[in-house]
């Protein structure tokens, strides 16, 4: 209540200092004053009045708040985020488009001499991947059968931290039969 009326109150105050009295209406005509030979004259515009009177009631009511930044950030969004966003722009469609986050591991398959990691992505979709492969925010650096882990360099562009990337491993579930 109180924040509502300090707008109404700041503009009665402003416009109890013109020339012509506080209490008047819109439709009146600005009454001046018989101009005394030392004092200037002031002149207000009907219309201005009136268009002021109406912008503070429908700000007042919530109909016709907005803000303009002028070319400024938004105070309220995250400065990695717009960074992250800027540099990548939209995901595209299939697994280049997750996150390393998105992704489970299902498996790893031996091709030749290499191996071969099986993701299940957030799409329920079933990818095989190699090293060197990208998802959105990441590659594959290293696939290890023996542990059953997939080591992924993590692209991050946070201000706050020395290295532009952090290793993230994935790890395969252990079966039931393998746990007992």
């Amino acid at each position: 209540m109180r924040q509502t009326l300090l707008p109404s109150l700041a503009l009665v105050a402003a416009l109890s200092l013109l020339p012509f009295g506080g209490g008047f209406t819109a439709d009146e005509a600005v009454q001046e004053p018989a101009p005394d030979a030392g004092q200037p004259t002031a002149t207000v515009d009907p219309d201005t009045i009136t268009r002021i009177l109406k912008e503070n009631e429908a700000m007042l009511s919530g109909r016709s708040f907005s803000y303009d930044p002028a070319g400024r950030r938004d105070p309220f969004r995250s400065l990695v985020d717009s960074l992250n966003s800027i540099n990548k722009g939209p995901r595209p469609t299939g697994i280049a488009g997750m996150l390393i986050g998105e992704v489970d591991l299902v498996g790893i398959v031996k091709k030749g001499t290499s191996y071969i990691a099986f993701f299940n992505g957030s799409d329920n979709k079933g990818y095989f991947l190699k090293v060197g492969d990208t998802l959105y925010d990441g590659k594959i650096i290293k696939i290890d059968r023996t542990s059953g882990s997939v080591v992924f360099r993590q692209e991050i562009n946070d201000p706050r931290s020395i290295k532009p990337y952090r290793d993230v491993t994935k790890k395969l579930a252990l079966a039931e039969e393998d746990r007992l």
